[in-house]
């Protein structure tokens, strides 16, 4: 009778398995990835530009913002940046309207443990305030300090380019308050579309490309440098 040896487990085994493991778990996920974006670009995909070319820095985007969603104090869905260059009298004053980027590969949905953050099948990133625990781990991600904790709800909110306005028919409230035109919105997968003309004749610029997150918000005519230091939001 054979004599059988059991073989032990050694840590480099335990290691590889592990290392096996997570190959398996990023593999799921970029699937995931994959096929979320796939929907959006099968149906509808909105998106904005924000001409600088036109805007002067008013101000009525964040009001209006402020006003329908009865933003608290402190907080901001839509904020506008005022950065000024230069040394008198050769001054300059650039402005910088952000929101949320609404990106095809968001950070701050993959993160998200109870699903709360997620992409509508139209390409817009939204919370579900139902199952958001606050753990504010969508916060700590988007790498555009977009999002911010309620702070009587203990959930995380943010732009959601004012869905139940445009599921009617009607533009997001900061789009149709601006008195300049300075922002444009709509469809970025019909070609018909303002926007769509707009980007295939007009050169934009996004927010930290080099992050690969896909943002759908886009700029024309912003400073560069303006862009760098206070495309993050922080300090706003």
């Amino acid at each position: 009778m054979k004599k059988v040896t059991e073989k032990k487990t050694s840590r480099r085994d335990i290691l590889k398995l592990a290392g096996m493991g997570a190959a398996a778990l990023a593999v799921t996920k970029a699937a995931k990835r994959t096929v979320a974006a796939a929907t959006i670009v099968k149906g509808k995909r909105y998106g904005m530009v924000i001409d600088l070319r036109r805007c002067y820095g008013c101000h009525a985007c964040s009001v209006a913002c402020k006003s329908e969603y009865d933003v608290p104090l402190g907080r901001w869905r839509s904020w506008v940046k005022i950065a000024e260059k230069g040394f008198y009298p050769h001054v300059e004053r650039h402005f910088l309207p952000r929101l949320c980027n609404h990106c095809s590969d968001p950070p701050c949905v993959w993160v998200c443990p109870t699903k709360a953050s997620h992409i509508h099948s139209n390409g817009i990133v939204d919370i579900d305030e139902s199952l958001c625990i606050g753990c504010r781990n969508c916060i700590a991600m988007c790498p555009y300090n977009s999002r911010y904790s309620h702070p009587v709800k203990r959930v995380a909110q943010k732009c959601d380019f004012c869905r139940h306005r445009i599921e009617k028919g009607v533009e997001p409230s900061c789009v149709n308050t601006c008195p300049a035109h300075a922002r444009i919105f709509g469809n970025l997968n019909d070609p018909t579309s303002e926007i769509s003309k707009l980007l295939s004749t007009t050169s934009v610029q996004s927010l930290k490309p080099e992050l690969g997150t896909e943002p759908n918000v886009f700029y024309i005519a912003a400073d560069n440098n303006v862009m760098r230091a206070y495309g993050l939001g922080k300090g706003r």
